[in-house]
């Protein structure tokens, strides 16, 4: 008795199983279509992918531009610094003082990526520097950077100021 009963389970079950494999030979898509849509998910993913980057990219060129924009309305600050470090006094504690705040400025803007332009003894170039002065001088080359008057700055390729200079020949 036991024996039939399992016979039967087991036909049972093999019955399910043939049904399930019937159903999933109807479910499956044709080759055309499934290599349609396996095309059209990766154009999507490729897609979100350049969106990703897009962004990203625009959210760095914003973060710069307003960054830049802030450090230019208090260069102006750092130059007084700069003007009182190099002014004459008697008392030497006011002097450090002066020079411990340029000194946590300078730290400040190298943090955010911010570059003093080179310009003394380098060579001219309109897109870093403004001459304000050109000198006649043998001893240097041409195009030469002879004296700064004003420092540059920049955030990444980006000119935040000019360096104003005087240029040799």
């Amino acid at each position: 008795m036991a024996e039939k009963e399992t016979k039967k389970e087991n036909e049972e079950v093999d019955k399910k199983e043939n049904k399930k494999v019937e159903s999933k030979e109807k479910e499956m898509v044709p080759k055309e279509d499934y290599d349609a849509l396996d095309d059209h998910f990766k154009r999507i993913l490729a897609e979100f992918e350049n969106f990703k980057k897009r962004s990203k990219k625009e959210r760095e060129s914003l973060y710069n531009s307003i960054l830049s924009d802030v450090v230019e309305s208090i260069l102006p600050i750092l130059d007084n610094l700069e003007n009182a470090v190099k002014a004459e006094t008697k008392d030497e504690n006011y002097k450090q003082g002066i020079e411990l705040v340029l000194k946590q400025f300078n730290d400040v803007l190298k943090s955010k990526g911010i570059e003093e332009i080179e310009a003394e003894g380098e060579t001219f170039d309109p897109e870093l520097h403004e001459a304000v002065r050109s000198v006649q001088d043998e001893t240097k080359g041409e195009k030469e950077i002879v004296e700064v008057y004003r420092k540059g700055y920049k955030i990444g390729n980006k000119v935040i100021r000019h360096a104003m200079v005087s240029v040799a020949n």
